[in-house]
């Protein structure tokens, strides 16, 4: 337990946009501070998407611990922000128990806020309640969500099957709407370290240039097989989570006839630089402004900046 007299303890996020330049600097920042690199990414959990999701390769990981990097199964539809801040929060204390620095590395705002913020404490959907909503066309789960929770139905959008469904199954099982329940939060650990958070926003024609480059070399380096393994397993479902990874889409369109090379390429491209741009706007708009945002691209001095700021 921490006391007035023990500082917390301290944990170094780095966070922005895909292809920002994240991965390179939580190196440099581990290997100068005896670090631990904790993954906060969501497509990086998977273990079939090593190419595609950027995780880091064999030489990288050999240069410094790293955690929560492809330890997931394709297979696994369960995996979610909860499960990844409980596994996180392990990490960091494992990290803290024998003197290193934890340094969350990704661009998930959502497993960053569940894991400082915490979760709301939904219990366990009643799985005949589960069943029958997932089991409801999107438009039918839509129009029943529009009487039983008729705020939810109204910001959420009509084809978004996923949040539709859990807003749905929510209200059914416990008789509390999903946003009564996310008023309360239990679990997050944003009270009990010292964050020293840095945010990665480059110019943006920068990090488009970077986008595009990085998914032809993707492509010429496994990508491609990587994508025709997953599609070819029985045992991941066509809406499996990875599935929803960009690029894979896109990349099996192309490997099913639906496409050729270059135009799943190109809309591959599309789809990156689209998702960088939406993380971009998160970043800068939604993190506390104490977070540190700068436009650098040079790990040196940005690492330097982060040791500056981390506690003696």
């Amino acid at each position: 337990m921490n006391t007035p007299s023990s500082p917390l303890p301290s944990v170094a996020l780095i966070a922005g946009p895909t292809a920002s330049g994240k991965s390179a600097l939580a190196l440099d920042l581990a290997e100068r501070n005896h670090g631990v690199i904790i993954n906060a990414d969501s497509a990086q959990v998977y273990r079939d998407l090593q190419v595609l999701s950027a995780r880091p390769s064999r030489e990288e990981e050999a240069r410094a611990p790293h955690r929560l990097f492809g330890h997931v199964d394709g297979h696994d539809t369960g995996y979610s922000a909860a499960r990844w801040a409980n596994e996180a929060r392990a990490a960091i204390e494992d990290a803290h128990a024998v003197g290193q620095l934890p340094i969350l590395v990704g661009g998930t705002g959502l497993y960053l806020r569940t894991l400082l913020d915490g979760i709301a404490p939904v219990p366990s959907i009643e799985e005949p309640v589960r069943a029958e909503v997932r089991a409801l066309p999107v438009a039918a789960a839509h129009a029943a969500l529009m009487k039983e929770d008729p705020a939810a139905a109204t910001r959420l959008h009509a084809s978004d099957t996923t949040r539709v469904a859990r807003a749905l199954e929510v209200v059914r099982s416990t008789g509390r709407t999903l946003a009564d329940w996310q008023r309360e939060r239990v679990g997050g650990i944003g009270t009990s370290v010292r964050l020293v958070a840095t945010i990665l926003l480059p110019d943006r024609e920068w990090l488009a240039a970077r986008c595009d480059a990085r998914l032809v070399t993707m492509f010429d380096g496994g990508a491609v097989e990587e994508v025709r393994n997953l599609v070819a397993r029985a045992d991941v479902p066509a809406d499996a989570p990875v599935r929803r990874a960009v690029g894979v889409q896109e990349i099996a369109d192309w490997l099913e006839g639906r496409s050729t090379r270059e135009a799943a390429l190109a809309a591959a491209q599309l789809a990156t630089r689209r998702y960088a741009k939406r993380q971009f706007t998160w970043f800068r708009n939604q993190p506390p402004p104490e977070w540190l945002r700068t436009s650098s691209t040079e790990s040196y001095p940005i690492a330097s900046d982060i040791e500056i700021r981390l506690p003696s």
